[in-house]
């Protein structure tokens, strides 16, 4: 590396510090150009990884909220409201474009679906009030329902 590519990295990893948009497109134009050399590659592989996390975050937190609602849906038949269903399908809609997107998030969703129940349904009994003890331990809505746009339980 000559001592201009890394005199060009480092101003690039202060420049990640102290402005994020110009130093994205500044990667961005070094990258279309083929410079890949002058490429802020430690930045760059962060920010690539903290995408990845950021998809599964956001899946993971539209999960509980369908979840929460199905339950408070289901176990609370006389408090559905417009603003459940839309909630519901809002966040089915947000699931459905990330695995949509990025299909290979389909088992991440799979690994987590039970571990996203446990959390909804212990945020649903402190929402609602309702004893934990109500609601069942094991997810009475699979997979599918829960992806469903037009699924409500009765």
């Amino acid at each position: 590396m000559s001592s201009r590519t890394g005199a060009l990295a480092g101003s690039l990893a202060s420049l990640y510090e102290q402005d994020y948009a110009l130093w994205l497109d500044t990667t961005c134009q070094l990258l279309t150009a083929g410079r890949l050399a002058e490429v802020d590659i430690a930045n760059l592989l962060e920010e690539l990884t903290d995408m990845g996390r950021s998809e599964k975050r956001a899946l993971t937190s539209s999960l509980i909220v369908v979840l929460m609602h199905l339950l408070k849906y289901a176990y609370q038949p006389g408090q559905r409201s417009n603003s459940w269903r839309f909630t519901l399908k809002e966040h089915r809609r947000r699931l459905q474009e990330l695995l949509t997107t990025s299909p290979s998030l389909t088992p991440y969703f799979d690994q987590i679906f039970a571990d996203c129940y446990q959390e909804a349904r212990d945020l649903t009994a402190t929402e609602t009030g309702v004893g934990l003890e109500n609601f069942p331990v094991e997810s009475p809505f699979t997979q599918e329902q829960v992806r469903d746009r037009k699924y409500l339980p009765q």
